[in-house]
């Protein structure tokens, strides 16, 4: 009477070979170079640099093809530039060193995500130096 699927577990999957990617994933890279240029709302709005990429790659990572790789090393490079910033705070207070790592850090945050745009709409993978991966 009633139709009974079975339901595959994370571990039957892997064994059995099933994928859970879309198969008809689109390829926009208009949308890709929009989400690395979205990291400069830092310099507008303070932290729009952070939620709009993390918002981008939350609702469209299984839907445009790449947005996952692209979305995952735009904020673990995010996540290091506040990281480092917070390491620049204590050698600013105590030796006044923090504000040449403040500056330095400022221009990396500004020119990567502009490199990336332009390697997102060649097609190419996104490189951030000096990140750390924390969502893999």
């Amino acid at each position: 009477m009633f139709n009974k699927k079975k339901l595959v577990t994370i571990h039957e999957s892997k064994r059995l070979n099933v994928t859970t990617e879309r198969p008809f994933m689109k390829k926009d890279n208009q949308l890709l170079v929009l989400t690395h240029l979205s990291q400069l709302l830092d310099y507008v709005s303070g932290i729009g640099g952070f939620i709009v990429p993390l918002i981008l790659w939350l609702t469209k990572k299984d839907d445009i093809e790449g947005m996952d790789l692209h979305g995952k090393a735009i904020l673990n490079f995010r996540i290091s530039i506040f990281i480092y910033l917070i390491l620049c705070v204590p050698l600013l207070l105590l030796l006044g060193l923090g504000l040449i790592g403040i500056i330095a850090i400022a221009v990396i945050a500004f020119i990567f995500p502009i490199v990336n745009a332009i390697k997102a709409s060649n097609g190419e993978a996104p490189k951030y130096p000096f990140s750390i991966p924390f969502i893999k």
